[in-house]
């Protein structure tokens, strides 16, 4: 796709971050925009900075673990604005625990929206994309698609999924020859709610709200700045877009040292918890 101007854009978790800004930056674009959201409330405040650009604008309360819905949704989508171009596959939430003590539910809760949130939203908006004569998928991963990190297992599992999930439907495109391009986004630290809004599960103690709080310390991307590397990521049909020097640093030590990195992170880890864990502790 060389221009998004009168082109329609759909997003999920476009009630704030990520999603939020990738939408505004489309419409000033002159993309049209399909936002949707389980958060109403951003989901409005979103859609009214895209009407301010002169496009057309279409939300809906969206629940991505809902396959039909999704379904549904797209079909609505290329009715009303008479056609799809692009699927932003966006929404996520975050979960902090031990495998021990995540409970099968909260594994399940998490999957079902940051990966098979990602599968509903491809499946249902790959047709559109077919019969537009063109399009693009993004579908955002994370670093944490690239390495694995202490009390994150099922994000972890999620987020890999997911980046191998969209490299092979790059490729299946590919070699059918289709117009449509499909980029595997791996943002780093970005300025976002989702880690203060993760389920924190702490049975054993060290894992707790503190633990997000002293994780955000470290997010160094803003939304906007994510949002001017996805849309670039479009236009210039990549495969792959790392966000963030944390991503750029984090996928140069995977590459490099792809065992010693777990060992550098247990120390840190270990470290962590033993002072967590202290007797009176307010770390």
């Amino acid at each position: 796709m060389k221009s998004l101007k009168g082109r329609v854009a759909a997003i999920t978790g476009a009630g704030s971050g990520i999603g939020r800004e990738t939408a505004v930056l489309l419409a000033q674009h002159g993309c049209h925009v399909a936002l949707s959201d389980v958060n109403e409330q951003g989901l409005a405040e979103t859609a009214e900075r895209c009407r301010n650009h002169g496009v057309q604008v279409r939300t809906a309360r969206l629940d991505v673990a809902q396959r039909q819905a999704v379904h549904t949704w797209a079909d609505d989508v290329a009715r009303d604005l008479g056609a799809v171009h692009i699927i932003i596959n966006n929404a996520g939430v975050g979960l902090g625990a031990t495998l021990e003590d995540t409970r099968y539910e909260d594994f399940e809760w998490l999957m079902n929206i940051n990966f098979w949130g990602v599968v509903h939203g491809t499946k249902a908006f790959l047709p559109h994309l077919k019969a537009a004569g063109e399009g693009h998928i993004v579908n955002i991963s994370s670093v944490f698609g690239l390495i694995g990190f202490p009390t994150q297992s099922a994000y972890n599992a999620a987020k890999f999924a997911v980046k191998g999930f969209t490299e092979a439907l790059r490729q299946e495109l590919e070699v059918e020859d289709l117009p449509i391009g499909v980029t595997c986004v791996h943002p780093g630290g970005i300025q976002t709610n989702i880690a203060r809004s993760a389920r924190m599960i702490h049975r054993q103690g060290w894992v707790d709200e503190r633990s997000a709080a002293d994780f955000e310390k470290l997010f160094a991307t803003t939304p906007a700045r994510a949002a001017s590397h996805i849309v670039a990521a479009i236009l210039k049909n990549r495969r792959r877009q790392l966000i963030g020097l944390d991503a750029i640093l984090i996928d140069l030590m995977q590459r490099l040292m792809p065992t010693l990195y777990q060992r550098i992170l247990v120390a840190g880890a270990r470290r962590r918890r033993q002072k967590m864990t202290m007797p009176g502790s307010t770390a």
